[in-house]
């Protein structure tokens, strides 16, 4: 365990901000509720964002910017949304030093100010479908807050479509909460669970929301992206209508999605370990790091003069740094990039560069192998790729021995504080007994899955029939 960072299993909240520090990804902000994300953590969102702009930009969508500021009066005209979000509101009332006509209030989602804009861009369908997405800030006024899990102030990208048919908006949504689900599994190495949201757990305004949700390490779940159907009720709202290829008027379709700075959380939760900090390889900033072990000037020298010809051509194949720094030694080093999750540390010295080998140390499981230099160009891709597959593997199977059935009450309400996980229970539907599973345990369904089999049961509240399961944790 490294220093200065708490055991999972002494504290595990503890140890996630723990390794948050140590890795040097983010901190508090002087603004209660607000963080600082550091150059470390920016870093891995830049990675995010790349991954992910590529993906939305392969399936046709293209980015703009909407402003910041919404006038009060746009959030109420839906009155489902403005409900769901009206207590987490910050609201400006002042500017210029005079008070503001209209209050106006700082973007918690985009929805109102984006459907009063394409109300000027739309007229026929020869201008639908709109395919945008946005990078932005968004504020929630949140009273307990946690780094990157649940922030006031957090990042994201929130996707906003317009679409001629019911169809097509159906289409969309799926589409995007499947993407989400690639990154999540390719990227994230996270297995996870696709469903759609139950009534009461949807998005404010929504007709439909679909969620991927990921496990934990201490087997609770995190929803990692969301994908709403919103129908009609925006523009609804906001009087868009389209003509037809017959001529005839219609209001248009919408969806909106979105990830946030939140799966900067679900990566440190799913993969790290009481060392600190590890990421899956796809996403690391930094994949590679070589550290020359040297006694004397001469040494060092002549193995800088050599490392720099084994990473000649390193360039275009994966992302590494060769840590020079006189002013640390070797064992500080290791510690360092250990905390900071690089998935490979390569340790080369005198005697290494007599035997002509270096010494590759995987982060994920801490595995030494002596490799022949000449080899390195070629195994390092491999290597990574390798480290990728291990960490879904073992955060699959991870899930698999904590995801369980239960089709009693009393057990499951024991069960769900210990040992936790995930639990797949029957539920009849009623609003009533959702309600009252998550009075009576703080668990919620987590969603209804795409791909459940039908399954003939008895919902485990009310005992009334129930044709499938539903997925149920404690959640972040």
């Amino acid at each position: 365990m490294a220093k200065g960072i708490t055991k999972r299993a002494e504290d595990y909240s503890r140890w996630y901000l723990d390794v948050v520090a140590a890795a040097e990804l983010a901190e508090h902000s002087p603004v209660k509720g607000c963080m600082v994300i550091k150059p470390n953590g920016y870093a891995l969102w830049e990675k995010i964002q790349a991954t992910l702009d590529k993906m939305f930009k392969d399936t046709g969508h293209v980015n703009a910017y909407f402003p910041l500021f919404i006038p009060e009066s746009f959030l109420k005209k839906e009155a489902e949304h403005v409900e769901g979000f009206a207590p987490e509101c910050a609201v400006v009332t002042h500017g210029g030093g005079k008070k503001l006509e209209e209050p106006m209030v700082i973007r918690p989602t985009s929805e109102t100010i984006i459907w009063s804009t394409y109300k000027k861009w739309i007229q026929s369908y020869r201008d639908l479908p709109i395919l945008i997405n946005q990078w932005a800030n968004v504020v929630r006024w949140e009273m307990r807050t946690r780094l990157f899990l649940r922030t006031t102030e957090f990042l994201w990208q929130e996707g906003h479509t317009a679409h001629a048919t019911a169809e097509e908006a159906e289409q969309e949504t799926m589409q995007m909460i499947n993407v989400y689900r690639r990154f999540a599994e390719e990227y994230l190495a996270a297995p996870v669970f696709v469903g759609v949201k139950t009534e009461s757990e949807k998005f404010a305004g929504a007709v439909r929301t679909y969620s991927i949700e990921a496990m934990m390490q201490d087997g609770k779940a995190l929803q990692s992206g969301t994908s709403h159907n919103l129908g009609q009720n925006f523009a609804k709202a906001f009087d868009v209508t389209f003509q037809d290829e017959n001529g005839k008027l219609d209001y248009v379709w919408a969806t909106s999605w979105g990830v946030s700075t939140r799966l900067i959380g679900a990566l440190i939760m799913i993969h790290s370990d009481d060392n600190g900090l590890v990421i899956p390889p796809r996403l690391a900033p930094l994949q590679v790091v070589v550290v020359p072990i040297w006694r004397s000037d001469e040494e060092k020298q002549k193995l800088l003069s050599h490392v720099e010809k084994i990473t000649g051509d390193w360039k275009d194949r994966f992302s590494f740094k060769v840590d020079d720094r006189d002013n640390y030694r070797p064992g500080w080093k290791f510690n360092e990039w250990e905390k900071r999750g690089v998935p490979i540390r390569i340790e080369i010295g005198p005697k290494d560069l007599e035997n002509d080998q270096v010494v590759v140390v995987r982060r994920d499981t801490g595995e030494k192998s002596f490799i022949p230099q000449g080899q390195l160009v070629e195994l390092l891709p491999r290597l990574l790729d390798q480290i990728q597959q291990d960490l879904y593997d073992r955060a699959k199977k991870m899930r698999e021995e904590n995801t369980f059935y239960a089709d009693d009450w009393n057990s499951f309400v024991k069960r769900i504080d210990d040992p936790g996980g995930f639990y797949w229970l029957h539920w009849c539907g009623s609003d009533a007994c959702e309600a009252q599973l998550a009075e009576q345990t703080k668990a919620t369904i987590r969603l209804i899955p795409f791909d459940g089999e039908k399954e003939s049961g008895k919902c485990v509240l009310c005992g009334a029939d129930s044709d499938r399961r539903v997925l149920v944790a404690k959640s972040y």
